[in-house]
């Protein structure tokens, strides 16, 4: 080696049987060391892979230095390329047909008993405090690299289709879009906040009104709600805007932006047209507005068959007209224990089940006598009869009853159709994707007793009339559409509102008196008047699409520094308290909730 040698000629994964004979420098971390009869052998790894490095005696500078060597130890190490023997060879690693003999062993730096070890999976906890320990492993390697990859092959696919990359402001106006704001105080104006953008919603919009015509933007997102799996306090998310088109023209633009992203990214061809469904049918057949579609059970209504029952469970909900009676067909789920089947009752009731009625068919052929349930005897034969043949019932199969209002029903019905297909297997491999749309232009909201927007108060409705709008809110549809894949909601848009007299009947349907929306958006309905050109856009889940590449349960696995379910980052301990000279300065005064 010489002086002018680099600092690191190859990765670790690299080194193969090609580079026999040849020097090569190599930095990374201690993956294991073995000593074999006063040979030292180190397993030297970086993000590319590990190769075996060989300390010999002879050598006692390199031989001293590498007895030192501990787990995580971080190295730098010359030496020669050597074929191993035959008997040798590692073919499980890419680099096991070669070893490296070590002429220099350098520790760059020692490191301290770890708090885990990285060959396996510690708690969350353990992850997240230790989290520069945590990437290390070879699946989060894998799983942020692939992100990088994700978001690289978007950036290239819209910059070549004349996309304009534009930021905009992180410190922004409080408005309200659904999800809670988080405010920044603003020093120089005391008394007064910023808010962190839940969506760049508003100023994509102003871009399409400035004639930008086709915007994107990787966006960094804000929303103070409670956590879970797929939620983050700040998550990413890919912004794309368009002027002068329909539903179609946006749908297929970004479904081959999908398309490609998924075939160069990890080699999958998704179908070449995405099917579409409207949300009253995934509502009814999946009781879902984001149906996995690899799961083949689906729901079916039979109120017409309990409408005159003497079972009032069912009766009720199936005279109502908010109301509904779905049932579940499992095809052989007769194996299910009474355990099993009773332990699904507490799980749906966590989306607002009062109880989980079943039939269990043991013989079909028997009729009555051959079905086992609670409630058969409540049920008359014809009611039994319709039932039965509306499932399509067999032999060996179970059906689940879910009765109450229409909502409800489809969110517990839904969840259980879920957990009922991922128990028993019956869930197919591949990729499913499905455009929803028709969506509702506003839900009743009977705790505030107001109309809400179902998306966002700036989506187009499918009624061009103000004055029709406002005088049939709950018939109207939106001109939402969300892609779902596998029973994910990857993305979701709209066509926006374009006139002012539109946006201000929506407003005004929403409890937004005139002088609220002049306040909160008077910016947008001014730049509404001057010439706004009708456009529409989209925004998908950057960590939900890669959280689905790497087939991982949860955002948290894609993530470099994410917070916990509480909204807390142990790496760093955010959030803190601060100085009381801060506070003054932004004129703050914490004021102490009393306990309850």
């Amino acid at each position: 080696m010489t002086a002018e040698t680099s600092y690191r000629t190859h990765l670790c994964g690299q080194v193969d049987e090609t580079l026999a004979g040849q020097n090569v420098v190599l930095c990374g971390w201690a993956n294991t060391r073995r000593d074999h009869g006063g040979v030292i052998f180190v397993d030297l790894r970086d993000h590319s892979g590990l190769v075996q490095v060989v300390i010999e005696p002879e050598n006692a500078e390199a031989f001293a230095a590498a007895n030192r060597v501990r787990f995580e130890f971080c190295l730098r190490i010359e030496g020669n390329v050597r074929a191993r023997p035959a008997s040798q060879v590692n073919e499980r690693l890419a680099t096991g047909k070669i070893e490296v003999i070590a002429a220099q062993v350098e520790v760059l730096n020692a490191a301290a008993p770890l708090p885990f070890m990285l060959d396996e999976t510690p708690n969350e906890e353990a992850r997240l405090r230790y989290r520069y320990l945590d990437i290390r492993r070879s699946a989060m390697q894998k799983q942020l690299r692939l992100r990088t990859r994700l978001v690289s092959e978007i950036r290239r696919y819209l910059d070549a289709r004349d996309f304009q990359d534009i930021e905009t402001p992180i410190l922004t106006k409080a408005t309200p879009e659904g999800a809670r704001d988080y405010l920044v105080p603003s020093r120089v104006n005391p008394g007064q906040f910023y808010a962190l953008p839940q969506s760049p919603q508003l100023f994509k919009q102003l871009l399409m009104m400035a004639g930008m015509d086709r915007y994107y933007q990787i966006a960094r997102c804000f929303r103070d709600e409670d956590l879970r799996a797929d939620r983050q306090p700040e998550f990413t998310q890919l912004d794309i805007e368009m002027a002068f088109v329909r539903e179609k023209d946006i749908q297929d633009r970004v479904e081959d932006l999908i398309r490609h992203v998924f075939k160069s990214v990890i080699n999958v061809e998704l179908a070449a047209e995405f099917p579409r469904m409207t949300y009253a049918e995934a509502m009814r057949r999946y009781g879902s507005d984001k149906p996995d579609l690899r799961n083949p059970l689906e729901l079916v209504d039979v109120a017409e068959h309990v409408r005159t029952s003497g079972f009032k469970v069912f009766a009720g909900p199936a005279n109502d007209p908010g109301g509904r009676v779905a049932v579940l067909r499992v095809p052989g789920g007769a194996t299910l224990t009474r355990k099993q089947i009773d332990d699904y009752g507490p799980y749906v009731a966590r989306y607002g089940a009062k109880g989980l009625a079943w039939i269990r068919v043991d013989d079909l052929a028997k009729g009555r006598e051959g079905l086992t349930s609670p409630i058969v005897k409540f049920l008359d034969d014809e009611a039994l009869d319709g039932i039965l043949k509306a499932t399509g019932a067999a032999t060996g199969d179970l059906i689940f009853f879910g009765a109450g209002p229409y909502k409800t029903v489809s969110d517990f019905m839904g969840a259980l159709r879920l957990v009922v297909g991922r128990d028993l297997k019956l869930v197919e491999d591949g990729w499913r994707p499905l455009w929803v749309v028709d969506f509702p232009m506003f839900e009743f909201d009977h705790g505030e007793n107001r109309w809400v927007s179902l998306h966002h108060p700036f989506t187009a409705p499918t009624i061009d009339d103000a004055a029709e709008l406002e005088a049939n809110p709950g018939d109207a549809l939106s001109r939402g559409y969300d892609m779902v894949l596998n029973g994910s909601e990857i993305g979701g848009g709209s066509i926006r509102i374009h006139r002012p007299d539109l946006q201000s009947a929506v407003f005004q349907l929403l409890g937004i008196e005139a002088e609220e929306a002049q306040a909160k958006f008077g910016f947008l309905l001014d730049a509404l008047r001057y010439g706004c050109p009708p456009h529409g856009g989209i925004a998908f889940g950057i960590d939900r699409i890669a959280t689905l590449m790497c087939g991982v349960d949860s955002i948290r696995e894609v993530i470099a520094f994410p917070k916990t379910a509480s909204a807390q980052c142990p790496l760093t301990e955010a959030p803190s308290a601060v100085s009381e000279r801060q506070l003054q300065e932004l004129s703050i005064r914490v004021v102490r909730k009393e306990p309850a």
